[in-house]
């Protein structure tokens, strides 16, 4: 009698779903073969300037020169079957391959705007129907999410339904063409995350950053937003903690400025091969049992168990600042 096949054994012998195409409005000379090694290259090169590992670096060279090597562009390769076409190349693993996937589908790469500091979620937004200007600039400011998987998130655990300007019917609207627009852009999992690194962790480079920031020992990008001159005013950090990857900033958010909390929150981006990047923002606690004291927005009581929050080194938080609603936004 035959053995009842597992879930995932079942899943690996479906195939494997298209890309859908580039969205209206993005030209095909941005997703070529070329266009996307450059930017590969370019993320190396960025990498290197702001310190981070060679090895990571030249990940994303190799992976330029296997994408300048293909007989095929990678938007056909895509179309025909999927991200699991994609990871196989030689050179490209599973998070360089999401990367690509991403400028297949939008045209654009967060990350690498965010190397830059160019990166404008919103503008990345108004490419889903139903989404304008308005309503874009008020998804980021308010849920303080960056990706179309991360609105893609919202849409289904009712926080998008929640946002004013939104309701059931336009979140399911939404919903559904993030659907296709997004197709295998990221590995089938649910929507949910996928493990985070302990708050040990976390706060370590929170402490890490915010002390070889004063020091002035970080190299600094030059954020587009809330820096009119064009300044390179924001310390960057890229470090690991054994299988993890942190990229830790200020937040340079809408809501860090107006509270004069833009040196006090640091938003932590983090993730491990193969799983995609998630965030957390580290702040200083203005108020229950530790005042004072440097806690992950979002897992407060967690911070409580370790033991393991730092002292802020500006002090305790202006009065006003907000409350335990996650305020990233690099």
């Amino acid at each position: 009698m035959a053995m009842p096949q597992s879930d995932a054994a079942r899943r690996d012998a479906e195939p494997s779903p298209a890309l859908t195409p580039s969205p209206k409005g993005v030209p095909p000379a941005a997703t070529c073969n070329a266009a996307i090694a450059e930017r590969l290259r370019e993320a190396a090169d960025l990498l290197l300037a702001q310190g981070d590992s060679p090895l990571r670096a030249g990940a994303y060279r190799r992976a330029a020169d296997a994408v300048l090597a293909l007989p095929d562009e990678l938007s056909t390769i895509a179309v025909q079957g999927g991200r699991a076409t994609l990871e196989a190349i030689p050179g490209i693993g599973p998070s360089i391959a999401g990367a690509v996937a991403e400028m297949l589908t939008t045209g654009r790469w967060a990350y690498l705007e965010r190397l830059r500091g160019a990166a404008e979620p919103e503008q990345l937004f108004c490419l889903v129907p139903g989404i304008g200007p308005a309503l874009a600039r008020r998804i980021h400011e308010t849920l303080h999410i960056e990706t179309l998987e991360a609105l893609e998130v919202a849409a289904h655990d009712g926080r998008l339904a929640n946002l004013a300007g939104f309701g059931p019917r336009r979140a399911a609207v939404v919903s559904g063409a993030l659907a296709g627009l997004l197709g295998r852009l990221r590995p089938m999992a649910p929507l949910r995350s996928l493990g985070e690194p302990p708050v040990t962790l976390l706060l370590d480079v929170d402490q890490e950053y915010r002390k070889r920031a004063a020091c002035g020992d970080l190299p600094r990008i030059a954020p587009k937003r809330f820096n009119p001159s064009g300044v390179a005013l924001l310390p960057v950090l890229h470090t690991r903690r054994g299988e993890w990857h942190f990229t830790a900033l200020y937040s340079n958010s809408a809501l860090a400025h107006r509270l004069g909390r833009d040196r006090d929150w640091v938003v932590i981006y983090f993730h491990r091969e193969g799983l995609p990047e998630e965030r957390r923002t580290v702040v200083t606690e203005g108020w229950g049992t530790r005042p004072g004291q440097r806690v992950v927005r979002g897992r407060e009581a967690e911070c409580g168990a370790s033991g393991g929050e730092g002292q802020a080194a500006s002090g305790p938080p202006a009065a006003g600042e907000a409350g335990p609603a996650d305020p990233s936004g690099a």
